[in-house]
């Protein structure tokens, strides 16, 4: 694939503006969506400054090498919930988190050591083609009960009957999810060259004004299921009701300003508990970010594994995260969502990762942007996901191509881990998930040794007879 911007390559300040805008667009529904889950006083702004900062210390470690945002890992939502449980105060959970995440990123650490021993060709040939590509795949066929569901949604909800309900039709959601797609598409396939770059602005910016135009037609003749957008998320800003500084300005809720209020209740035990949480799903994790640097590798044309090398990325990955969750509590990973950016708008420029990176950090304190983020309906964020997984999904299929698929051992590979991962296969272990990426890449690995051999002295009998 031909890149309109290559990783050394620098856009002009205004466009430079924009791209960096619309990376973090492509991150920021996912990167806060962790923070709202876990609640106990983490918060989307703290999260948001947190993807900046991990991803400039991937940046940093990577060289400027390897175009990727960070943002906060779905991965460890059981590891985090486990430092608030049996009723820990907020102050230690917040520590907790920070204990969580300095664990998992001396699990990346000890692997990149070793992996810079050792070197990379045993990750090759675990890890060849017909696992990897199968297994990008997933990534995002996993994703798109997500994206559909979201497709399906508004934000304005209501008390009916003791319950929380969506006012929204989902067929008011949908029209407005499928023009947000239908834009990022058009501009994409026939837009000139800045349109091209910019799809998912243009298109969020359309989904949001159908969103807005139908929620005012609602608002006005009082009908709810064209209610899309929740405004009152707004006025939730402001100070006491009224206009003030922090309607404009607020530091986030840092989580480390907290965490070392609870330093003085941690116990043995309760460490043990937080390292029993983090770490085996570290070792998980770093199968997916395997699968996501191959995933880039073939999107900028590079191989990631071999320069600026898996230990880099490792080490950016695991610090980054690491630094992430001091500010923010969410320990970070590469993001698929930021690679599909970059697929589709062919701009892999790291310039752009590291203005979007200081771009998260900057919006983070200010209260009208944190709002309008927040504002922004399921149903639009909706429409751009099914584009971007999509794309993660075909980019792994594209790696097939180059797999010899006429051999009953690949078949049975591809086969293992494409069935294992849409079938949603996941295997929990106490507080540790094994999600369905990670099982079927692991299913694929086994299947992959088991036939080996096999297929090995089979084509050699069959090159005998000839």
């Amino acid at each position: 694939m031909k890149l309109i911007f290559d990783v050394e390559d620098k856009p002009k300040k205004g466009q430079l503006v924009v791209f960096a805008l619309q990376q973090m667009l492509a991150i920021l529904a996912a990167t806060i969506a962790v923070p709202v889950i876990i609640g106990n006083g983490l918060t989307p702004a703290a999260a948001m400054f947190g993807a900046g900062i991990g991803t400039l210390v991937y940046i940093l470690f990577t060289r400027k090498q390897s175009p990727v945002m960070l943002g906060s890992s779905f991965a460890f939502i059981g590891s985090m919930s486990a430092a608030f449980a049996g009723g820990v105060s907020m102050q230690l959970g917040m520590m907790g988190l920070m204990i969580g995440a300095a664990a998992a990123g001396l699990v990346y650490v000890v692997i990149a050591l070793l992996i810079k021993a050792v070197g990379v060709g045993w990750i090759n040939r675990l890890m060849p083609a017909v696992v990897i590509g199968p297994t990008v795949a997933i990534i995002g066929l996993s994703l798109a009960g997500n994206a559909v569901g979201d497709l399906q949604r508004g934000d304005v909800t209501a008390v009916k009957g003791g319950e929380s309900v969506v006012l929204a039709s989902p067929y008011a959601a949908i029209v407005c999810g499928l023009i947000t797609l239908a834009v990022v598409m058009l501009c994409s396939t026939y837009g000139k060259r800045l349109m091209k770059l910019i799809p998912f602005i243009i298109g969020i910016m359309a989904g949001y004004a159908a969103a807005a135009v139908m929620t005012l037609i609602g608002n006005a003749a009082d009908i709810d299921s064209l209610k899309v957008i929740d405004f009152s998320v707004f006025s939730s800003y402001m100070s006491d009701g009224g206009v003030s500084l922090k309607t404009f300005f607020s530091v986030p809720d840092f989580v480390f300003i907290d965490a070392f209020k609870g330093a003085g209740e941690i116990s043995g035990s309760y460490i043990l508990t937080i390292l029993v949480a983090y770490v085996p799903v570290a070792l998980v994790v770093f199968a997916e970010h395997v699968a996501d640097h191959k995933n880039l590798s073939s999107v900028i044309g590079r191989d990631l594994l071999e320069k600026p090398g898996l230990t880099r990325t490792l080490l950016g990955d695991g610090i980054g995260s690491f630094a992430g969750a001091i500010f923010g509590g969410c320990p970070n990973t590469t993001y698929g969502e930021s690679v599909g950016c970059v697929a589709i708008t062919k701009n892999a420029s790291s310039v752009t990762m590291v203005a979007a990176s200081v771009g998260c950090m900057i919006v983070s304190f200010l209260t009208p942007f944190v709002a309008f983020i927040d504002s922004i309906p399921a149903c639009v964020m909706g429409g751009v996901c099914i584009a971007l997984y999509g794309f993660i999904a075909v980019s792994g299929l594209k790696m097939l191509k180059q797999v010899d698929l006429d051999k009953n051992r690949n078949l049975f590979v591809a086969s293992v881990i494409l069935i294992a991962g849409i079938g949603g296969l996941s295997v929990n272990f106490g507080a540790v998930t094994l999600t369905e990426v990670a099982a079927a890449l692991i299913l694929g690995i086994l299947t992959n040794l088991m036939l080996s051999n096999e297929s090995e002295e089979t084509e050699n009998i069959e090159e005998n007879d000839n």
